[in-house]
C-alpha cells in the first residue's frame, strides 16, 4: 500500500471540489436544509400539540402536494440532464430545434413523468390512509396547477443554469428547490416563520398554496384569494425564468459552449 498514492488521489477530489463551487455548495446545503426545515417544524409542533389532530388528512395532503412540486420541477431538470449526460446537446442545437421549442417539450415530459409518478400514490393514500385526496374536487385542481407551474419556473431557471455551466452544476436540479423549501411553509403556516421570513415566503406561490390548503382543512373555507394571489406571482416568476433562460443561452452561444456544455 503506497501512501503517495493514496495522497495523490485524496489530493485529485480536493482539487476538484476546489474547482467545483456547485459541489462544495452540495457539501454545505443538505445539513442546513434539514435542520432549518425540521427546526421550523419542532417550533410549530410544541406550540401547537394539537394542530394536526384537528385534520389528519393535512399533512397527508401536504406531503402528496409537495412530491408535486417537486417532481414537476426535477423531471424537467432531468430531462435536460439526460441531454448533457449523453453528451447530446451540441446535436440538438445545430438542428432547426428553436430553445422555446426545447423548453415547451420539457414542460410536457415533466407532465408526463409527475402524473405517473404522483397518480399511483394518491390511489395509494386511499386503502392504506383513508384520504380520498381526489374529494377536494376543483381546490385540488388549482392547487395542483399552481404547483406545477412554479416546478416549471425553477426547471427552467435550473435549465439556464446548465446550458451556461454544464454538468459541473447538476446539483443545484436538486439543491435549488430545496434551497426555498423552507419558506414554502408546507407543513406548518407562515406565521412560525421570523418575521423576515415570513415576507420572504410570501413572494413565492407556494406558500400561498399551502396556506389555502391549511385554511381548507381547518376552517372548511376555500379562500381563492390566496390562490390568485399565488397564480399571479407565478406569471411573474415564469416571464422572469424565461428571461434568465434567454441570457443564459445567448451568453452560451457567445462563448461556444453550446458544442462542449456537456464536456
Amino acid at each position: 500500500m503506497s501512501l503517495t498514492r493514496i495522497t495523490a488521489l485524496i489530493l485529485r477530489y480536493i482539487y476538484l471540489l476546489r474547482s467545483s463551487w456547485p459541489r462544495v455548495l452540495e457539501i454545505i446545503f443538505w445539513p442546513t436544509m434539514q435542520l432549518i426545515t425540521w427546526g421550523f417544524i419542532s417550533q410549530h409542533l410544541i406550540a401547537e400539540s394539537e394542530w394536526y389532530q384537528k385534520a389528519p388528512a393535512l399533512l397527508i395532503t401536504a406531503v402528496l402536494l409537495w412530491d408535486i412540486l417537486f417532481r414537476s420541477h426535477i423531471n424537467f431538470a432531468l430531462s435536460f440532464l439526460e441531454e448533457l449526460w449523453s453528451r447530446n446537446l451540441g446535436n440538438l442545437f445545430v438542428s432547426p430545434l428553436r430553445p422555446h421549442e426545447m423548453l415547451v417539450s420539457l414542460t410536457a415530459i415533466s407532465i408526463l413523468r409527475t402524473m405517473v409518478g404522483v397518480i399511483p400514490a394518491c390511489f395509494i393514500a386511499l386503502p392504506l390512509f383513508g384520504l380520498d385526496i381526489f374529494g377536494l374536487g376543483s381546490p385540488l385542481l388549482l392547487f395542483y396547477l399552481n404547483l406545477v407551474f412554479f416546478g416549471w419556473c425553477t426547471g427552467i431557471c435550473v435549465v439556464a443554469v446548465l446550458i451556461r455551466f454544464g454538468v459541473a452544476a447538476e446539483s443545484l436540479a436538486w439543491l435549488s428547490i430545496f434551497l426555498i423549501a423552507p419558506l414554502m411553509a408546507v407543513y406548518y403556516p407562515v406565521d412560525v416563520l421570523p418575521t423576515t421570513l415570513q415576507n420572504m415566503a410570501y413572494c413565492i406561490p407556494p406558500a400561498h398554496v399551502f396556506e389555502g390548503l391549511r385554511e381548507l382543512y381547518l376552517q372548511q373555507n376555500f379562500d381563492t384569494a390566496n390562490l390568485w394571489r399565488a397564480a399571479g406571482l407565478n406569471l411573474f416568476y415564469f416571464f422572469l425564468s424565461f428571461f434568465i433562460f434567454h441570457v443564459a443561452y445567448q451568453s452560451a452561444r457567445r462563448h461556444g459552449l453550446l458544442l462542449n456544455t456537456s464536456e
